[in-house]
């Protein structure tokens, strides 16, 4: 207990380090990076090339991003109420050092769904698009996803770091179910999942609108804050 209680200080201590460095307008940024729908084009752009990819098969892995999202989001709400660690927010001890930038949340953090879906995400698509270049991508936007919780004042680390391990789990295991129905019930047909990849001109063009919604959140922050409109 005396390990776990070390464990859970540290966590705390770089929790409030990390959520101690923040301005009006770091706010304004965080707060559009951890909102999901700031990142509908991204999540259009990539189930346009599943669709473009793999024809009637984009059913079968579209329906499988739709379980992991689904799963690991109520995995993660599960271990919250089993294991009720409060999240920074609402801990006596530190609540009043915590810069929360919007809402507070639930009561329990651990673990953080934003992480699980996030990483679940990352491990599905990038097993089957096969893209290094959008591997990256996506570890970027995951990162980036991750780190607006803390500096939001919403999850510690560990809260961040349990959600990716559950994310990945339900990432890898939804992909190896649809391989399975796909070379169990789908394989005579083509294309096959596991041996097409996600062309190299795709792959930059997610680069694209993903660049493009980051500058555009830079763009209207600033503007908002210039105009002093926040």
């Amino acid at each position: 207990m005396a390990v776990l209680q070390n464990i859970l200080e540290w966590d705390k201590e770089l929790f409030l380090y990390l959520n101690s460095f923040h301005s009006d307008f770091w706010d304004t940024i965080m707060l559009m990076v951890t909102r999901k729908e700031t990142w509908i084009p991204l999540y259009v752009i990539i189930l346009w090339y599943f669709i473009r990819n793999y024809r009637t098969k984009s059913i079968l892995i579209i329906v499988g991003l739709a379980l992991l999202v689904l799963g690991s989001d109520q995995l993660a709400g599960l271990l919250k109420i089993t294991i009720q660690r409060l999240r920074p927010v609402h801990d006596p001890g530190i609540e009043s050092m915590v810069h929360n930038v919007l809402r507070k949340g639930g009561l329990y953090g651990f673990v953080s769904a934003h992480a699980a879906n996030s990483v679940a995400i990352l491990v599905f698509t990038s097993r089957i698009f096969k893209s290094r270049g959008y591997y990256f991508l996506m570890l970027v936007w995951t990162l980036m996803f991750c780190y607006s919780r803390i500096y939001s004042g919403v999850h510690y680390p560990l809260d961040l770091l349990g959600g990716a391990l559950l994310g990945w789990g339900v990432g890898y295991a939804i992909f190896k179910l649809v391989m399975f129905i796909e070379n169990h019930f789908f394989y005579t047909r083509s294309p096959k999942i596991e041996k097409t990849a996600l062309h190299s001109d795709q792959s930059g063009i997610i680069w694209l609108v993903f660049s493009v919604l980051l500058v555009t959140v830079f763009i209207v922050s600033y503007l908002l804050h210039h105009y002093n409109y926040l």
